[in-house]
């Protein structure tokens, strides 16, 4: 089985930024309930968490791409904001015990065994009023092509994932289909799913 490392560090390896530079727009609507400090999942090149950060939020990005959190670190030296790093394979990090005031998941797909696990984790690791922003392509993804594993087995069934965060109070959990424009790799129409959710 190919070594996700190379397939991330191959796409984050080429010139400009895969996704673009720009938060997600849920990240964006929900930054305003957020306090540090803060988690962010499958960080990839930074975008959203050296948003986080300009908002003066304490952040770290952890992602197991080392060119991808490069990428991180040129893009929050860029922008004058400070950003911890950790590279690391989500499948076997510890995210710790009641120790983040929010923790983000966005486009941060995994297989269902790491992603239970991860979930878990996120219970565990939100402090108190802790919030958790995921945003995820469902299985109906692969109809409009536009972003997003191929694979099924790696796209977030709504159900699945409520299940999983049955430790939190979810305010928000919706499938839906929005535009989503975010660099070279995700431009459309497409199938996802939104959780807002609070320990």
């Amino acid at each position: 089985m190919a070594d996700p490392r190379d397939f991330w560090n191959a796409r984050y390896a080429m010139a400009g930024f895969a996704y673009g530079t720009e938060p997600n727009d849920l990240l964006r609507e929900a930054a305003p309930r957020l306090q540090g400090p803060v988690l962010s999942l499958g960080e990839g090149e930074g975008r959203n968490a050296v948003f986080l950060a300009g908002l003066g939020l304490d952040v770290t990005a952890v992602d197991l791409s080392a060119a991808g959190l490069e990428k991180a670190r040129a893009l929050a030296a860029g922008r004058g904001v400070a950003l911890t790093t950790l590279e690391a394979d989500l499948a076997d990090f510890d995210l710790g015990e009641a120790r983040w005031g929010a923790i983000v998941s966005i486009w941060c797909h995994l297989p269902p065994w790491a992603r239970q696990r991860v979930h878990a984790g996120v219970i565990r690791a939100l402090r108190p009023g802790g919030r958790f922003v995921l945003e995820a392509y469902t299985p109906r993804q692969l109809a409009f092509d536009t972003g997003g594993p191929k694979n099924e087995a790696l796209l977030y069934e709504p159900d699945a994932v409520r299940a999983e965060l049955a430790g939190l109070t979810l305010e928000r959990c919706d499938e839906l289909q929005r535009e989503v424009l975010e660099g070279d790799w995700h431009r459309g129409r497409s199938a996802v799913l939104q959780v807002l959710a609070r320990r």
